[in-house]
């Protein structure tokens, strides 16, 4: 079999994995791009042996980065999930775990050029054409992944990079309230539907007869919760603008249940057929957003301070927390995303080629 090698780098981004290609390494053309990259994973392939990716969704993602298209931006990053079982590409989200290995690929393939101790990366996230600003420290004009930051659902520490989002609440879906409202009912269960940087589908862990602090495991292996949640994310899914999401990866769904560890708020996230180790960076912005609405699912659930308009949220989820800083204001009924913030970390695990068939690129 000959082969065809790919420049290409992995990464640790957050609480996920994945391979990081310059886009000019990888076809024009999107159907053959995403043969080649199930080829680069191994998919479909429930253990993605014959590939580099980890048999798990947070492992089987890649970053397409280049040269930006705006000029109020560095670089264009478009994210791509492919999905593990099934021979699919799927490009209708962000990755916010992923988003952190940008600014450092960007920096060391070139597309940027360090500023100092510290270079800010403005990253045009394709998939919602929203903007994001990276934080990255670069001591002597070198990125530096050594640090004390620690980020729960990763081990050890590393150098923190700061994300800010600067315009993502409705970035896929055109609102930040999707339906129009805080409140609906989907499938006889009432939700809250929020989009700051990822499409979300907010539930009452109580309402589906579960704590909502179990095991992700269990819950995977619960077929009658699963159909239950997969009935509302179907309907959700059309009055999210959405359409039919049958074969798509939006909207998350999350379960919220009142906070056991201190935080303010319990989470369990189907993403969305499994559920999630931890929770997703701009689910977790979502999450915290709706956790501020008054009449949301979140009400009596969340501990938030009432009234707030500026708030620091610990949004528990299996691993640990997830902080979020939230600001919010204007007057009218659905309330303007002044700031979303986090921490994440990064660090670059390989750099080299990654092989696939040449026919398959053919």
């Amino acid at each position: 079999m000959k082969q065809r090698a790919i420049d290409c780098a992995v990464m640790r981004g957050g609480t996920s994995k994945g391979l990081y290609f310059h886009a000019r390494d990888l076809p024009a053309d999107v159907a053959t791009r995403d043969a080649v990259l199930l080829a680069a994973m191994g998919s479909p392939d429930k253990r993605q042996i014959d590939g580099m990716g980890g048999a798990d969704p947070l492992t089987s993602k890649v970053a397409v980065i280049g040269p930006s298209t705006r000029p109020d931006c560095d670089v264009d990053y478009l994210f791509l999930q492919v999905v593990v079982d099934e021979a699919r590409v799927d490009a209708s989200q962000n990755c916010g775990n992923i988003l952190a290995g940008v600014g450092p690929f960007a920096i060391e393939t070139g597309l940027v050029a360090a500023t100092g101790d510290l270079t800010r990366v403005r990253i045009h996230m394709v998939n919602s054409a929203a903007v994001a600003i990276a934080a990255v420290q670069t001591p002597g004009g070198e990125v530096e992944y050594d640090g004390d930051a620690r980020i729960d659902g990763a081990p050890g520490s590393a150098a923190p990079i700061p994300l800010d989002f600067l315009d993502v609440a409705g970035g896929t879906c055109g609102a930040l309230l999707p339906t129009g409202n805080v409140l609906d009912v989907f499938a006889g269960f009432e939700a809250t539907c929020v989009d700051n940087g990822m499409p979300v589908v907010l539930l009452r862990a109580s309402d589906f007869g579960v704590r909502g602090d179990e095991d992700p495991v269990a819950m995977e292996n619960d077929p009658v919760l699963k159909a239950r949640v997969e009935a509302v994310r179907l309907e959700a899914g059309r009055a999210m603008n959405l359409g039919d999401v049958t074969k798509k990866t939006v909207p998350k769904m999350t379960l919220l249940s009142a906070p056991v560890k201190g935080g303010a708020v319990g989470t369990r996230t189907f993403i969305p057929h499994r559920v999630h180790k931890a929770i997703g960076v701009l689910g977790a912005v979502s999450v915290a957003t709706g956790c501020m609405l008054p009449g949301s699912v979140a009400e009596g659930i969340a501990v938030v301070p009432p009234g707030a308009a500026t708030a620091r949220l610990e949004v528990e989820h299996p691993t640990g927390f997830f902080t979020v800083e939230m600001e919010m204001g204007g007057d009218g009924p659905v309330p303007e995303i002044c700031r979303s913030a986090l921490l994440r970390t990064a660090r670059l695990l390989m750099r080299g080629q990654v092989m696939v068939p040449r026919a398959v690129w053919a």
